[in-house]
C-alpha cells in the first residue's frame, strides 16, 4: 500500500499575521536541504514580502477556468500528481473553488495530493474553522463564507501556529504591508479592531492548546505512561463538602499564581452509594469560588476515595494536589490512617501532596445535625403499640405448642408482628419488639416450654436470626426516615439559598423586601435588622416587617426570639419563635446580605449626593466663566456692528454694511448655538430628554445636519444606500452629528476635508466622522466628552466645549454609544453607534412577551 502524504498546517490568529510567509520561509529551507518541492498554489495578494519568497521555487502552471465571463485560476491538482514531488505547497486551506472544479473545496485536493503521498504544507485563519464560525461572527460582526471542517485541521501531523499581538498587526496593516492604501482605514475601523484582534488571537491559543493536550494525552495512553509529566502545572483539590475548602481552594489558586499557565481542578468525591455528609450550600459556595479563581470543579463518584482522587489527578496529567489536614478526632484514627494519609503514601514520587491547615482541624466530622427521624407522633405511638402489646396478643392467641409443633413457624409469626412495628415506629419500637417477642418465643413456644432454657440448637439459632432481621429491618427504617428527612431539609435550604442567590444576581436592593423574604421562610411574625452605635452603645432599628400591625416592635436584641449578629454593628432580629441550631445556617446568608444591602444603600447615596454636589459646583464654575467670556465675544461683536451701523458721522458703502450684516449674523448664530448647547446641557443633567425613537434613514438625515455649517465643501459623505434602517429621535441625531462634523472640522488643517462614513456591524448602524487633526491621546479621549473641556490650545471664543458631551449625551439617549478612536496616519475618529431598526423591535417583542412579576 502506497505510503499516504503528511499534512503540515500554518494556523493564523489573523489575516496578515504571516501565515504565507513562514510557509514560503519553510518551503525555502527544504529546497535548501535538496528537498523535490514544488509551490502547487500561493496566493500573494501583491505583497511584495511574499513575491520576493517566490523566486527560486518551482511553481506548477495554475488550471484556467472560466466563470460569469472572467477567468480564475485554480490549482492543477492533476499536474502536481504527474510531477510527484516530495512536497508541495498550497495556500489557504479553506478556499472555496470556482464552480467548474473538480472539488468544491481545496481541502478536498490537499486530500487527493496526500493519498498519492505527496508531503503538503498548507494554511489556515482560526477564523475559518467551521466549529468557531458563530464565535468570530459574534466578536466581527462577519460571517465566514468559507470554512474547513475541525477535523481536516485535526488530524494534520504538524499545526504550527503563526501569532502577532494586535498592535503589531495594526501597524503592519497602517503601512500598508498587508491591503492596498485605500482599503486601510476601513480595514482597521472594522474587522482589524484591537478589541476583535485580541478575542481572535486568544481563540487561536485556546484551540491550539487543546489540541496539544489531546496529542499528549493520546501519547500517554498510547505508551502505557502513567507518571505525570510536568508540562505545566496542574492542581487537584481535593474537597469534602467541609468548611475547610474555600482555604484550599485559595490556598491552592495561590500556588498556580507563582507558575504562569497553571491551572487548578477542584474534586469532589461522592460514595456512589449516595450517602454523604458533604454540605450541598458549602459545595456549591466551592465551585462557585473555584470558577470565580479561573479553576474547574469536577465531581466524581467512586467508594475507594483515596484511590479515585489519585486516578483523577493522574488522569488529568496533575503534579500536585491538595488536601486538608484530617477533621477527624483522636480516637477516630482506629478506624484507618483517613484520606491524606493513604494519598500521600500512594502518590508515589510524581505527584506533590500539601496537607493545609484550617480552622476545623480535630473538631470531629460525622453528619450534618438533623431533627430526627420525622415519622410524626400518632406513628410513633403506634409503633409502641405494636411493639409491645403485638407479641402479647400473640402469644394468648396462640394455643400451646403441641409435642411435633414446628418451632419455626411461631418464629414467623412474631417476626411478621416485629417487622410491622419497626416499619410503622422506627428503630426503637422495633428493637423493644424484638426483645419481648424472644423472651416469650423462649419462655412459652421452644423446648423445655415455660423454662429459660433452650435444649435444641436449631431453636437458639432461630431465636438469634429473629432478633437480628427485626433488629436490621429496624435500623434500615429509621436510617431510611433519617436520610428522606435530611434530603427534604437541604433541598429546602437550597432552594431558598438559590432564591437568595438570585436575588444578588439580579442587583436587588430593597431591605424590605429582603426581611419581608426572610420572616416569610422561617415563619415568624417580625423581621427587623438592628444596629449598633459604636459611641451610644445603643441598638436602632433601620429596617423592619410584620405580619400584622400589632406585632412586637423589635428595637434590641433582647426584644427578639432570634438573633443572628453581622459584624459588630449589625444584627439580623426575628420574634415568633425560637428557632433550630440548623435554621441558622440559611438564617446567617439572610443576615449577611441585608447587612450588604444596608451598606450597599448608604454607599449609594453619598455617592449621590457627594456626585450631585460636584457636579453642581462644577458645572457653576464652567457656566460663570462661560457667561463671563465666552457668550460675551459673540455679544461683543454684534454690539459694535449695530453701533457701527447707526453711527451719523460715518457713510458705509454697501460692501461695508453687508459685512457688518455679516458680523452681526454670524454672532447671533454663534450665540444661538452657544444657547442652545447650554440648554441641551441642562436637559441632559436633569434627565428630561425623552427621545422619540423611530425608523430613520441615515442618507436623510445626516446631510440635514450639515445645512447650519459655514463650510460644507470640507465634508465628505460616504452613506451606502444599502444601510439598514437605524432605530433613533431625527433631532436627537442632527444635533449629535452636527457637534460632531463640527468638531472634526474646527481641528482638520486645511485642504483636509473631513470624512463621514457609515457602515453596519452586526445588529449596530456606526457612523465615523474621521479627521486628519493632530488627534487626542488615548488618556485625554474620555475628558473631551466631558461638559466644558476644550482640548490643547484652542482658543476662547470658539465655544464653551459642550458639543460633544451633548453628542453623547443624545447618542446614550438613544440608546447608543459615542467614542473616539485613533484615525490610521493621524487624526481622530469619532464613532457613533446606534441599533438598527430590526434589532430594536425585536428586543421589544422579547421584552413584551417576557414573564412579569408574579402576584403573591
Amino acid at each position: 500500500m502506497a505510503r499516504r502524504g503528511r499534512l503540515r498546517i500554518y494556523l493564523g490568529a489573523a489575516p496578515g499575521v504571516g501565515k504565507t510567509y513562514a510557509m514560503l520561509s519553510e518551503a525555502h529551507r527544504r529546497a535548501e536541504r535538496g528537498t523535490d518541492l514544488v509551490v502547487a498554489l500561493v496566493e500573494h495578494h501583491d505583497r511584495p514580502r511574499t513575491q520576493v519568497l517566490l523566486q527560486g521555487l518551482e511553481q506548477v502552471p495554475r488550471k484556467e477556468f472560466t466563470y460569469r465571463e472572467r477567468v480564475f485560476g485554480e490549482m492543477d491538482t492533476d499536474a502536481v500528481i504527474r510531477r510527484a514531488p516530495k512536497v508541495a505547497v498550497v495556500d489557504e486551506l479553506a478556499h472555496t473553488n470556482v464552480p467548474g472544479s473538480r472539488h468544491e473545496k481545496r481541502y478536498q485536493d490537499i486530500e487527493e495530493l496526500l493519498d498519492a503521498g505527496i508531503d503538503v504544507i498548507s494554511t489556515v485563519n482560526i477564523q475559518h474553522l467551521e466549529s468557531l464560525g458563530d464565535v468570530v461572527e459574534s466578536i466581527t460582526g462577519v460571517r465566514q463564507r468559507e470554512t474547513v471542517p475541525d477535523e481536516v485541521v485535526r488530524s494534520a501531523d504538524q499545526i504550527e501556529l503563526v501569532d502577532m499581538a494586535p498592535e503589531a498587526l495594526r501597524r503592519r496593516m497602517a503601512h500598508g504591508n498587508i491591503y492596498a492604501p485605500d482599503q486601510v482605514d476601513a480595514a482597521l475601523s472594522h474587522y482589524f479592531r484591537p478589541g476583535n484582534l485580541t478575542a481572535l488571537r486568544e481563540l487561536a491559543l485556546l484551540w491550539t492548546a487543546d489540541r496539544v493536550d489531546a496529542y499528549l494525552q493520546r501519547y500517554r495512553s498510547e505508551h502505557g505512561i502513567r507518571s505525570t509529566w510536568h508540562a505545566r502545572e496542574r492542581i487537584v483539590v481535593g474537597l469534602t463538602g467541609g468548611p475547610e475548602g474555600s482555604t484550599l481552594i485559595r490556598r491552592a489558586a495561590r500556588m498556580a499564581a507563582k507558575s504562569s499557565g497553571s491551572e487548578v481542578l477542584a474534586v469532589y468525591v461522592s460514595r456512589s452509594d449516595g450517602l454523604t455528609s458533604a454540605s450541598p450550600r458549602e459545595l456549591a459556595a466551592q465551585r462557585t469560588l473555584v470558577e470565580q479563581l479561573g479553576g474547574s470543579f469536577h465531581h466524581v463518584i467512586g467508594d475507594d476515595i483515596p484511590a479515585s482522587l489519585l486516578d483523577f489527578a493522574r488522569g488529568v496529567n496533575a503534579n500536585q494536589i491538595v488536601l486538608g489536614s484530617s477533621r477527624r478526632k483522636a480516637w477516630q484514627y482506629i478506624f484507618g490512617p483517613g484520606v491524606g494519609s493513604t494519598v500521600a503514601r500512594e502518590s508515589g514520587s510524581d505527584i506533590d501532596v500539601h496537607i493545609v491547615t484550617h480552622d476545623e482541624v480535630a473538631k470531629g466530622r460525622g453528619l450534618p445535625s438533623a431533627r430526627g427521624a420525622r415519622l410524626g407522633r400518632s406513628r410513633l405511638i403506634t409503633g409502641w403499640i405494636i411493639g409491645i402489646a403485638g407479641p402479647l396478643l400473640l402469644t394468648l392467641a396462640m394455643p400451646e405448642p403441641s409435642p411435633g409443633a414446628e418451632f419455626a413457624s411461631d418464629v414467623l409469626l412474631f417476626l411478621s408482628v416485629t417487622v410491622l412495628a419497626a416499619l410503622t415506629g422506627g428503630l426503637y419500637p422495633g428493637v423493644v419488639s424484638a426483645f419481648v417477642g424472644s423472651l416469650l418465643l423462649n419462655y412459652y413456644f421452644a423446648r423445655p416450654t415455660r423454662q429459660w432454657s433452650v435444649s435444641e440448637a436449631h431453636n437458639v439459632v432461630a431465636i438469634v436470626v429473629f432478633f437480628a432481621i427485626a433488629v436490621a429491618v429496624a435500623t434500615v427504617v429509621d436510617r431510611s426516615a433519617r436520610r428522606t428527612q435530611q434530603a427534604a431539609r437541604l433541598r429546602a435550604e437550597s432552594e431558598t439559598l438559590t432564591l437568595l442567590a438570585g436575588s444578588v444576581l439580579r442587583g436587588e436592593d430593597s431591605l424590605t423586601a429582603l426581611l419581608e423574604r426572610a420572616r416569610e421562610t422561617f415563619g415568624m411574625d417580625t423581621a427587623a435588622l438592628l444596629e449598633r452605635d459604636p459611641e451610644r452603645r445603643t441598638w436602632s432599628c433601620v429596617g423592619s416587617v410584620s405580619v400584622t400591625d400589632q406585632a412586637r416592635p423589635l428595637n434590641k436584641p433582647d426584644d427578639a426570639d432570634v438573633d443572628v449578629p453581622v459584624g459588630d454593628r449589625t444584627m439580623l432580629a426575628l420574634s415568633g419563635r425560637v428557632l433550630p441550631a440548623e435554621d441558622r445556617r440559611v438564617l446567617t446568608a439572610f443576615a449577611a446580605h441585608a447587612a450588604a444591602i444596608l451598606d450597599r444603600q448608604r454607599l449609594k447615596d453619598e455617592a449621590g449626593r457627594a456626585h450631585k454636589l460636584a457636579e453642581g459646583n462644577r458645572i457653576r464654575t464652567a457656566l460663570l466663566a462661560a457667561v463671563s467670556h465666552d457668550l460675551r465675544t459673540p455679544l461683543s461683536a454684534i454690539k459694535a456692528s449695530v453701533s457701527s451701523l447707526r453711527s451719523d458721522d460715518v457713510a458705509w458703502s454697501d460692501e461695508d454694511e453687508a459685512d457688518l450684516l455679516e458680523a452681526i449674523e454670524q454672532g447671533a448664530d454663534r450665540l444661538d448655538q452657544l444657547v442652545g448647547n447650554l440648554l441641551d446641557m441642562s436637559r441632559l443633567q436633569t434627565g428630561t430628554v425623552e427621545p422619540l425613537i423611530r425608523e430613520i434613514d441615515l442618507d436623510e438625515v445626516v446631510p440635514r445636519a450639515l445645512t447650519g455649517m459655514p463650510d460644507v465643501s470640507q465634508v465628505q459623505l460616504d452613506i451606502p444606500e444599502s444601510l439598514p434602517f437605524a432605530a433613533a429621535d431625527p433631532g436627537l441625531l442632527e444635533r449629535s452629528v452636527a457637534n460632531i462634523v463640527e468638531n472634526a472640522v474646527k481641528y482638520s488643517p486645511h485642504g483636509q476635508r473631513v470624512l463621514v462614513r457609515a457602515s453596519t456591524l452586526g445588529n449596530t448602524v456606526e457612523l465615523r466622522v474621521v479627521d486628519r487633526g493632530p488627534g487626542v491621546p488615548e488618556g485625554d479621549r474620555e475628558r473631551i466628552f466631558e461638559p466644558f473641556q476644550r482640548y490643547g490650545d484652542t482658543p476662547r471664543g470658539n465655544g464653551v466645549g459642550l458639543g460633544l458631551a451633548v453628542a453623547r449625551g443624545f447618542a446614550e439617549a438613544m440608546r447608543g454609544t459615542l467614542h473616539a478612536e485613533d484615525t490610521p496616519g493621524g487624526g481622530l475618529t469619532m464613532v457613533l453607534t446606534l441599533p438598527t431598526a430590526r434589532q430594536t423591535a425585536r428586543t421589544e417583542r422579547e421584552a413584551a412577551h417576557a414573564p412579569g412579576p408574579r402576584g403573591r
